[in-house]
């Protein structure tokens, strides 16, 4: 009694999933989906090749030192880089004193706590010291940035798809609004507090324009600071701060490969030589 019962309810289980998909699909065929603005006018991000691209990738330090100079004097106004430490832009390049040197010379200084009165206070960075946030909190944040709280940028490299370019593409690719957008949807106007990019998901970002002009930062290997070249080398630093280790695991996995390709090697050769005797 019990398997007709079973076998009954399947059966009309897989009659609703059935019913439920032609209905379904009749309905995308007599009314399919309105295009979006966004699904109409968002693009993919741009083609950018970096260093470390590749399993034999690597980092070019000066670019990543240039990177580093452009969060520092550009980005770090409004976004945190909470997972790095000062001391570890030794990775890039910097030795011991320009490291002590560069977290001194921060312009925000370290939380800390008044050692006679208990009370909060701060203090001039050390190599030891993560990168401080440039606001003590998300509500400060929000007042200064018309209440869009900017990311912590230390992962944004692994947190976005295509990472690197999609950082690149994203500095690089504020424009005006195309004349054809607002013909198609004329109420989709970029509001007065937001900023049209076409590499962003809906298109309009808060954030106005960092790399604003040609010139804004003045490299110290004497590179041209185009806004490309900047966008490029900040996107190359944040690559890196996702990802320190990269070179590392690089090469442990070539390493591995080398070493599964003589194991086989040895594996063959020993098979022939125990079996060469035998006739098939």
């Amino acid at each position: 009694m019990v398997r007709p019962i079973a076998f009954l309810a399947g059966l009309g289980f897989v009659f609703v999933l059935l019913f439920s998909l032609v209905t379904g699909a009749i309905a995308f065929i007599q009314e399919p989906p309105k295009p979006t603005v966004e699904h109409e006018f968002h693009l993919h991000p741009k083609e950018v090749s970096f260093a470390s691209d590749g399993p034999l990738g690597k980092f070019d330090r000066q670019q990543l030192q240039r990177g580093f100079q452009v969060y520092k004097e550009v980005c770090a106004a409004c976004h945190s880089l909470h997972q790095v430490a000062f001391r570890d832009l030794e990775g890039i390049g910097f030795t011991p004193a320009e490291v002590k040197a560069i977290a001194k010379g921060w312009a925000t200084e370290v939380p800390s706590v008044n050692p006679d009165t208990g009370e909060a206070a701060t203090r001039k960075g050390t190599p030891a010291d993560k990168i401080p946030a440039p606001y003590p909190n998300e509500v400060a944040a929000r007042a200064a940035n018309n209440n869009a709280n900017p990311p912590d940028l230390s992962l944004m490299a692994k947190a976005r798809h295509d990472g690197g370019a999609y950082i690149y593409s994203l500095l690089s690719g504020y424009q005006d609004q195309p004349a054809e957008l607002l013909k198609q949807f004329p109420d989709a106007k970029t509001p007065a507090s937001l900023h049209y990019n076409p590499y962003f998901a809906n298109l309009n970002i808060a954030m106005p324009p960092p790399l604003a002009a040609d010139g804004q930062v003045t490299y110290a290997d004497g590179t041209v600071a185009t806004k490309d070249q900047m966008a490029k080398d900040v996107a190359a630093f944040l690559i890196w701060s996702a990802e320190p280790k990269l070179e590392n695991r690089h090469a442990a996995g070539i390493a591995v490969l080398g070493f599964l390709l003589i194991a086989t090697i040895l594996a063959y050769l020993s098979y022939r030589n125990i079996w060469s005797g035998m006739k098939h």
